[in-house]
Parts: structure tokens; C-alpha cells; sequence
């Protein structure tokens, strides 16, 4: 007789009892044990690793034993499901269809112990779905209630549990302030009012040496003793409760607790984050193009902002004027740059350039008085954060133009519009402007020219996924064949592929590993995609030929 491999799945939603000796789980378990040996006589035989998910929801599939069991299933070792309950595998009529293609996909069936229904006649999957929508509308239900009973308990002022902001610590159904966490709060709204930027306040925080201090949460886990990120702060800063509120959705209540920050001072914060994304939100909106009216060829020529549309995503491009408006002799020279590659350059450029203060106004002929020496570093370093945001008006306000040469970008800065920008005095006795040359090259690829440095690596680094995920798929199935378990075809059968395309593919786990760790840092020489690559990989397994393929020349 065939031995039909059985597995059981419990599930609890809540964790409330499971730290007992004999729990719902165990229960669960037990009933379904019995079942299985009830079934003995049809070959039925239990399989010995338990797929238990305590303490989490039937709403979703995101969940640790769920997913170890379907990972079993995909890989054949599991012939029926057995459940307490069909709401124990899931509540949910979506996610039960996404189940039971899985299932059918692997010729797997599952049972439910304490329902008994045939999903193979005509009347068995009507009433398998009735089963699952009253199941779903009982968990939207429950879930209604404790929302609605949530909202009402914040209505009345009253702490309604979790882990408590920085600050403070739970006191029944309020919260008790903790003084030497308190003085932190207030001393980061004191530096963002100071300063005016999130950045600004993580790194002085970082140089203070101030970090997140160390507490745990109500399940006993350990957290924080780390630097505080800028999410951290800004959530710190938005938080109505450290103003004596409670929030709950788009909606603020009065709380019964003590507040660390004055109410004046909480709404001015407000209104300088507000002013801030509102500032961000404007100009990107208003300039897409970033450096429209900048970019020029050496003779002169602008080049202007152009976009194409292809399976309803768009393209930006920068592209010699002449040309595009058909005043020149057409040329294959003529430029058509990416946008988002030549702004990135720029930005980078520019970043590492005000990274350096002092040097920046040197070369820039500015007389600087050692008093303002704080002063242009917080300027310079609030300068890159907004180029880096994209707004265009500091960026016109600094740049002159930029000019595309074949070997080099040159970055046309005006040192008047520096010391505007930094508000460090009157523009007297310094140059019109200064040239910075950024060592990168043209190459072209297509109709469009891309930005390399000298040994043929791209200028931005910037991984390709597809690629990624083929040479995912080619390791994982050349350790499937290395078993020796299944060959080419039987593979290329299990995974739905042709025989061809998985050889192929499968080739990829023979690079060398320079080659490999150049396509996951997106380091490989400029025009290599997936399809180059498979053609490389096919071509030789020698890891010099392969370096010669893949990487820039300096690192072959």
C-alpha cells in the first residue's frame, strides 16, 4: 500500500495561554494525530515536524510555519494537510485561492478534522467557500470591534497600550513621565529648532555622543543603545503625545497625561516641518528636469530637457538642441544623455565638493574670517542636502552652466552665488566663476551616450536585478543538480522551464566570484545586461576571459 505522508498545521491568533503545558496548539495537534491514525488503514502515516504559528492571524500568509510547510509542499514532501479547523490554515476567501493552487500544484490535498466536506463534487467547494466567508466575516467583525473600542477608550484620554514613546513609561491606563528620558525629548526639539534640519540634529547627536537609550518592551526583548536615525527623530518630533494628546488615526484627543514639551513650542515644530516637506514637494513638482538650462556642449549648443513614453513608463533625456529641432546636419555625435544619470553625476559632483568647505572656498578666491568657519559648514552641508533634493533654484543659484565635454564634465560655479547662498558677506574682488572638471567620459550605448569613468565602469553605481535574479536562479539550480538527484530535463520539468534556457541560466554559478560581487554592487563595464552576460557565461568558464568580459579594465 502507498504511504501518503501526512503533516499537521495548527494556529493559534493570540499568544495568551500558549505558556502553558498543554495548550491550544497541543490540542489542536492531538485531535488531528488521532485522525491521522484513525486513517491508518488508507496509509496514512504522520510526519514528525510540527508546523505550529502561535500568537499570529489568520488574515495572512506571512507566516513562519505556513510558509516552512508550503516550502515543503513545493518540494513534494508532503502528500495531505491536516487541520483542526479550515480557519486555521487561513480566514481569508483570496488567500485560500492562492493556498489551493499551491496545493494542486504539487498534488497535495488537505483535510479538515472536525468538518467534513468533499471539494470534488459539485456541492463540496460551494460549501468550503461558505465555511471561509463566515470565517473572514467573523475575524472583520472582531477586528471592528476592538478598533471601535480603541477609538473610544483615546476618546476618553486613556493610554490604550503598546510600547510607550520615549519618555514615558505605562501607569495603568495612562502614562507616568521618565525624567532622565524626558531631557532627551526636550533637548532634540531645543536642536531642531536650532538647527532646522532632521539631519543636522542625528549627526550633532552622533558627535555629542547621545544614542537611544537602552529599554524593553512588554514581551522582555532588549532594545535601543543605538544612534538615532533621522525616522526615529522625525517621528519623535511629530508626536502629539509628548504635547499631552492622544492620537489615534487623523485624530487627536486630549490625554489625562503630563506633557514634555509645551504646547507653543510643539506647534512651531510643526510648522517648520511643514514648511520643509511642503519646500521639497514644490520643487520637484515644479522641476523635473533638474538641469534644464545648464547643460551645454563645448561650442555652446544647450542641450534641452526631452522625455519618451514606453509601456506607460517615462524616459527622461537631455539632447543637443540643434539636433532635435532639426537646425543641424543630422549627426550620429549629436547628445542625448539620460537625465536621471547626468543629475546624479552632478549631484555627486557637487556633494563632494561642499564636503569640503574650506577648500571649495578657496579654489573659489572667497576671503574667509575664522568666526564664520561653523557657519559655512552648516551652510555648505544644508546646500547639498537641498541639491540632493532636487531643488533647482540653489543649484541655478550656484551653477553657471555645465559643459559636456567628450572626457569630462565642467562644472561652471559662480563663487558670488556661493556667498550669497552661505550669507557670508558682500560678492567683492572674486572671480565671475570657477571651473571644476569632474574626471568622467562619454560612451556611447544605442542612441543615448552614457557617463563612465576611464577604466569603463559606470559612473553610478547601479545594480541591475534582472540580472541578480538570474544569477539567484542559476545557483539554486545548479546545487539542484549537483545532488545528483535530478538531471537537466527533470529539473527543467519541475520548474516549468525549457531544458535550454536552464542550462543556461544554470552556467551563471560558474562565475568567478570578482565577477559575481561586480553584478551584485552593479560595478560591471559599462553596456553589460542580462543578455550579454548569459552569452559571456556561455562562451567560457575561464575566470580570466571572464573578468576580460564583465569588468571595467582597471579591475580585470
Amino acid at each position: 500500500m502507498k504511504t501518503i505522508r501526512c503533516a499537521i498545521y495548527t494556529r493559534k491568533s493570540s499568544d495568551e495561554g500558549l505558556e502553558q503545558d498543554f495548550n491550544s496548539l497541543d490540542a489542536q495537534r492531538e485531535a488531528c494525530s488521532a485522525y491521522v491514525l484513525s486513517q491508518a488503514s488508507e496509509g496514512w502515516k504522520l510526519l514528525p515536524d510540527h508546523y505550529d504559528d502561535g500568537g499570529l492571524s489568520g488574515g495572512t500568509l506571512e507566516r513562519p510555519a505556513l510558509q516552512r510547510l508550503l516550502g515543503d509542499v513545493r518540494e513534494g514532501r508532503i502528500d495531505i494537510i491536516v487541520v483542526y479547523k479550515v480557519d486555521r490554515l487561513t480566514r481569508s476567501l483570496l488567500d485560500f485561492a492562492r493556498l489551493v493552487e499551491a496545493f494542486d500544484a504539487s498534488d497535495t490535498s488537505f483535510v479538515s478534522v472536525t468538518q467534513s466536506f468533499n471539494t470534488t463534487t459539485s456541492m463540496g467547494r460551494p460549501t468550503l467557500n461558505m465555511l471561509l466567508s463566515f470565517a473572514q466575516f467573523e475575524r472583520e467583525v472582531t477586528a471592528e470591534r476592538i478598533r471601535d473600542k480603541i477609538a473610544a477608550s483615546k476618546a476618553k484620554d486613556m493610554w490604550m497600550g503598546g510600547t510607550p514613546p520615549l519618555g514615558y513609561q505605562p501607569d495603568g491606563r495612562s502614562l507616568a513621565i521618565v525624567g532622565d528620558h524626558a531631557s532627551l525629548i526636550r533637548d532634540i526639539y531645543d536642536r531642531y529648532r536650532r538647527l532646522g534640519n532632521v539631519r543636522l540634529v542625528a549627526d550633532s547627536l552622533v558627535g555629542d555622543g547621545i544614542s537611544t537609550p537602552r529599554r524593553v518592551n512588554g514581551k522582555g526583548r532588549a532594545f535601543g543603545g543605538v544612534a538615532f536615525t533621522r525616522g526615529q527623530l522625525y517621528t519623535i518630533l511629530k508626536n502629539p503625545i509628548y504635547a499631552g494628546m492622544i492620537p489615534h488615526r487623523d485624530k487627536v484627543y486630549p490625554g489625562n497625561h503630563a506633557a514634555i514639551i509645551d504646547r507653543d513650542l510643539w506647534d512651531a515644530v510643526q510648522v517648520q516641518l511643514a514648511d520643509n516637506v511642503k519646500g521639497q514637494r514644490r520643487t520637484r513638482e515644479a522641476n523635473a528636469s533638474l538641469l534644464a538650462g545648464l547643460l551645454v556642449e563645448p561650442g555652446g549648443n544647450p542641450l534641452i530637457p526631452v522625455h519618451t513614453t514606453s509601456d506607460n513608463r517615462r524616459y527622461r533625456y537631455y539632447v543637443s538642441k540643434s539636433s532635435h529641432h532639426g537646425t543641424a546636419v543630422p549627426s550620429t555625435n549629436a547628445l542625448r544623455l539620460p537625465a536621471r544619470e547626468i543629475e546624479s553625476v552632478v549631484k555627486q559632483e557637487l556633494a563632494s565638493l561642499l564636503a569640503d568647505p574650506f577648500s571649495l572656498i578657496t579654489r573659489c578666491g572667497i576671503e574667509m574670517a575664522p568666526v564664520i568657519l561653523e557657519q559655512i559648514t552648516i551652510g555648505c552641508e544644508q546646500l547639498s542636502i537641498d541639491i540632493r533634493r532636487g531643488r533647482n533654484a540653489r543649484l541655478k543659484a550656484l551653477l553657471h552652466r555645465i559643459i559636456v565635454h567628450p572626457d569630462r564634465l565642467d562644472l561652471v560655479l559662480s563663487p558670488a552665488g556661493l556667498i550669497d547662498i552661505l550669507s557670508i558677506g558682500e560678492a567683492e574682488d572674486v572671480p565671475n566663476e570657477v571651473v571644476f572638471k569632474s574626471n568622467v567620459r562619454l560612451t556611447r550605448s544605442g542612441r543615448a551616450v552614457r557617463l563612465v569613468h576611464d577604466n569603463g565602469q559606470p559612473r553610478i553605481d547601479n545594480a541591475d536585478a534582472t540580472m541578480i535574479g538570474l544569477l539567484v536562479k542559476g545557483r539554486r539550480w545548479w546545487a539542484e543538480l549537483a545532488k545528483g538527484e535530478l538531471d537537466v530535463a527533470k529539473l527543467a520539468r519541475r520548474e516549468n522551464v525549457n531544458p535550454s534556457y536552464l542550462t543556461r541560466i544554470a552556467r551563471l554559478a560558474l562565475l568567478s566570484p570578482k565577477v559575481t560581487e561586480a553584478i551584485l554592487a552593479g560595478k560591471t563595464r559599462a553596456g553589460i545586461d542580462a543578455r550579454s552576460a548569459l552569452a559571456i557565461a556561455a562562451r567560457s568558464a575561464d575566470w580570466h576571459e571572464q573578468a576580460t568580459g564583465f569588468l571595467p579594465v582597471s579591475t580585470s
